[in-house]
């Protein structure tokens, strides 16, 4: 007996080597995964973001700047892995930064608005304390500031155009879970917006999720869209049909307040990922449709429309 319970016993200390070790080369990964290379002190806290400037930059050019969030669970270098943004601004010359939301997991507190602008929540003054640092390193054009983001990401880029429409110049969402209800939305001017989303998406479901006990039900993204372009003064009653692309369809909608347009692209048979970007695991995420490029998309819509003034 003595001997079958030192077996034992080695057994389970190796067993539990291996866990440890295993946890350790996970934690490692991660960290490695999770990088950054620029941090904020914003609320008392020191807040971390990835950084690119393509090689083009001339800091005597006023030069665009995107801001694209991750999603929930998601970090910084996956947003800039699935989106290929790095590789447009290559092409146009423009900088990205790819902030990285807090808690553990990763995420954005993405219903929590202000009160007529006052008290701002932490995230939402990371990005402005954000904005200014790039501002105060680099020739960033105040006209032409853009966020996007994918899922929990999509629903920050909803508030933050909420909250700051007078620095965004426009906003996209990829998935988006836009966990604010609209009704608290006050943007103070039409804002441009450009929306994607999966129709298989299991995530984030296409026709929304019910109210629960713990809070606002996820909307229904062609309702919530509809919304949007309502809040625009938009022509909602017979939006442009765009031309299909594969399994993508879409509509514009037009006639909007000071010019301004939205657009919705639907994915068909699309899961909870980022249309023409890198694929993630279908078994969680569902397809990555590659029939058509959010990001230089987005990109395109993003360039029609400067922030008024300029």
């Amino acid at each position: 007996m003595k001997k079958v319970a030192k077996v034992i016993g080695i057994l389970l200390a190796s067993l539990l080597g291996l866990i440890v070790l295993g946890g350790l080369v996970i934690f490692v990964s991660y960290l490695f995964l999770n990088r950054t290379n620029g941090s904020i002190e914003s609320s008392g806290e020191t807040r971390k973001y990835l950084l690119y400037v393509p090689e083009s930059y001339d800091p005597a050019k006023a030069t665009p700047l995107i801001i694209s969030l991750h999603g929930f669970i998601e970090w910084p270098a996956h947003q800039a892995q699935i989106s290929h943004w790095n590789e447009v601004a290559d092409e146009d010359g423009f900088i990205v930064v790819y902030p990285q939301g807090s808690g553990f997991p990763l995420r954005w507190n993405s219903s929590e608005i202000s009160q007529d602008g006052e008290n701002p929540s932490k995230d939402v003054v990371f990005i402005i304390d954000l904005i200014a640092k790039l501002e105060s390193e680099y020739h960033i054009d105040p006209h032409r500031i853009f966020v996007n983001g994918l899922s929990n990401g999509g629903g920050m880029s909803f508030l933050l155009a909420c909250e700051l429409s007078g620095r965004f110049a426009a906003f996209g969402g990829v998935a988006g879970a836009y966990s604010l209800p609209m009704e608290q939305c006050n943007v103070g001017r039409p804002m441009p917006v450009i929306v994607f989303h999966g129709t298989d998406d299991k995530i984030v479901p296409y026709h929304g999720s019910v109210e629960t006990s713990q809070g606002y039900g996820l909307p229904d993204i062609p309702e919530w869209v509809k919304a949007w372009a309502v809040k625009n003064g938009c022509d909602v009653d017979a939006p442009e049909e765009l031309p299909a692309q594969g399994e993508v369809s879409g509509v514009r909608y037009g006639s909007c307040e000071d010019g301004v347009e939205v657009e919705f692209y639907t994915i068909h048979g699309g899961g909870h990922t980022w249309p023409g970007g890198e694929g993630m695991p279908e078994v969680i995420t569902g397809k990555t449709t590659q029939d058509i490029d959010a990001t230089r998309v987005m990109w395109d819509f993003f360039q029609r429309f400067p922030l008024p003034g300029n």
